[in-house]
């Protein structure tokens, strides 16, 4: 039996950082997968774990800073895909990386990712992951450990393999993005990357010669010297989820631990940066 979804449309003004943060809050809420799109999200979430009081604790739906308006209604959701095959289109990064999902046609380029993205964290399209993906082709990760922090849909750890990198390590504190991710390996062919579900903790004991880490500011500042502790010498940190007015507090807290930043993507306001140890 097909489940039954409440489908909540949002639109959101200014649309960033306002809907990153509403996607945040709502997957805190049991709200399952979202599609993003240029007036705001749209959400979903099952009946079973719905009720009409749901939103009444999201903090970004009563901020002055933002205008969010939306309507819900049920719907009985019988085909994900066909709602991917509507609102996800294959995106290409530096006609060199394609990133789409099973049912898009492959452009043959030297590196193509496929993914079945049940969420909007980690699907290429965000101006992060595409960034993450611009210093990925620019780095030599041959033979190199690598550690893909807040994988989401485990695109940048299967990249990384395509590289040449092994072993490679992918973790969200997300149960969603961790089941995701363990498709999206297992549909990419990729052998060496371990998947698991935690956060900063699991670095205890571990080294790594890439740190990837796409989160949000806050986050990284908290987990900075975790990072930087398990970052091997001469290793390279990768860094973005965040924006460019974040730069100097971001680089200040990298720089206590003696990283010197080699390179900045900036992409609509967002940017990655890239640090060596």
């Amino acid at each position: 039996m097909d489940n039954i979804y409440i489908e909540y449309t949002f639109e959101v003004t200014p649309k960033e950082p306002a809907t990153e943060i509403l996607i945040a809050e709502l997957g805190e809420l049991g709200f399952e997968s979202f599609v993003e799109n240029d007036n705001g999200v749209i959400a979903y979430i099952q009946k079973e774990e719905w009720n009409s009081e749901v939103l009444d604790n999201v903090f970004v739906l009563n901020s002055e800073e933002f205008s969010i308006q939306y309507d819900f209604k049920e719907i009985e959701q019988t085909n994900w895909n066909e709602e991917w095959e509507k609102n996800f289109n294959p995106i290409q990064v530096d006609d060199l990386v394609s990133i789409r999902a099973p049912f898009h046609e492959n452009p043959n380029l030297p590196y193509d990712i496929v993914i079945e993205p049940k969420m909007s964290f980690g699907t290429g399209h965000h101006e992060t992951t595409h960034m993450m993906v611009q210093h990925l082709i620019n780095l030599d990760v041959e033979g190199k450990k690598v550690l893909d922090m807040g994988c989401g849909t485990g695109i940048l750890a299967i990249f990384a393999e395509m590289k040449g990198a092994q072993p490679i390590d992918a973790i969200d504190i997300d149960p969603w993005c961790y089941e995701n991710s363990l498709e999206n390996v297992e549909r990419n062919n990729c052998k060496h990357i371990s998947v698991y579900e935690g956060e900063a903790s699991l670095l205890e004991g571990r080294n790594y010669d890439v740190i990837i880490a796409n989160i949000n500011r806050n986050i990284l500042l908290n987990d900075m010297k975790t990072y930087t502790d398990c970052l091997n010498e001469e290793g390279v940190l990768l860094l973005s989820g965040f924006y460019s007015e974040d730069i100097p507090v971001i680089d200040n807290e990298v720089s206590k631990y003696g990283l010197t930043l080699k390179n900045t993507i900036k992409r609509n306001n967002w940017v990655a940066l890239q640090y060596q140890k």
